[in-house]
């Protein structure tokens, strides 16, 4: 007979990640590829899951799972550099394979190495800071391309299934595979390929330097998950993470919005002169 705490946890893994992917689809398409970026580079999937691991496995598998995640973002910004590169020249299935081989790639190498919370976290800071610089950054017009009707049906439950996968298999992976290979980017590559077909390679640059972006957020979610679950608990410690995420996420997008306007001013201005 099935708990009620399973119960809850099973319709947890259910409904978070269609949740989750719904909304961020919705407000890709109200505010465009750069915010559709910034907000699919919150830990969308990897949180949920790392919420899950600490009910199923306990809260020091969880923590150890945290600094994986870490490490495994390195591969994510791999992943998010390849296909921005690719993509410009090629089409959005040859682009997606490349970048997946990347990642994978990235990750086998990555889980050759016993991870720490504070080399894994210098790690990801530095790669991100490269990374997006190397992304190429594109002035585009708002594209009005209408998705087809099984887009949004297709993304949540290609997501969700990822999601229920990995936390089934969780225990037999152990915690630093299983952080690892919770960015990868199922959320990402599905983003990236529809952008790409729908809007064009430029497009889908511009969302994959928002996700590399978005990943600072992501970074310190993880970096208090795995400094202070064991401690603090799963309520304290995920409401705090989500609050540091929110808040990086924040900043960037009121900077890069204010960016934006200055530079549309700036072009107005010398278009009027």
């Amino acid at each position: 007979m099935v708990s009620h705490s399973n119960l809850m946890l099973l319709l947890f893994k259910l409904l978070i990640t269609p949740i989750l992917i719904g909304s961020v689809t919705l407000a890709g398409r109200r505010w465009g590829p750069v915010v559709n970026g910034l907000l699919v580079g919150l830990p969308l999937t990897s949180g949920p899951i790392s919420f899950i691991l600490a009910h199923q496995y306990g809260l020091a598998f969880a923590a150890q799972a945290a600094v994986g995640n870490l490490a495994g973002q390195v591969s994510m910004c791999i992943f998010c550099l390849v296909y921005s590169l690719v993509a410009q020249m090629n089409h959005w299935l040859a682009s997606a394979l490349t970048s997946l081989t990347a990642f994978l790639l990235a990750t086998l190498l990555l889980n050759h190495f016993t991870w720490q919370l504070l080399p894994a976290f210098i790690l990801l800071l530095a790669v991100i800071t490269l990374v997006v610089q190397l992304i190429p950054r594109y002035a585009l017009a708002p594209n009005a391309a209408i998705p087809p009707k099984w887009d949004l049906p297709a993304r949540m439950i290609v997501a969700t299934l990822f999601v229920i996968l990995l936390t089934t298999f969780a225990s037999v992976l152990g915690p630093q595979l299983s952080g690892l290979l919770s960015p990868f980017p199922i959320f990402g590559v599905v983003f990236a390929t529809f952008t790409h077909a729908q809007q064009g390679p430029r497009a889908a640059a511009n969302l994959l330097r928002g996700i590399v972006l978005g990943s600072l957020a992501y970074t310190f979610f993880f970096l208090i998950i795995g400094a202070v679950l064991p401690h603090w608990g799963i309520p304290l410690t995920y409401s705090l993470a989500l609050i540091a995420a929110l808040s990086v996420s924040g900043i960037f997008y009121f900077t890069t919005s204010k960016k934006e306007r200055n530079r549309n001013e700036a072009k107005n201005s010398h278009i009027d002169l």
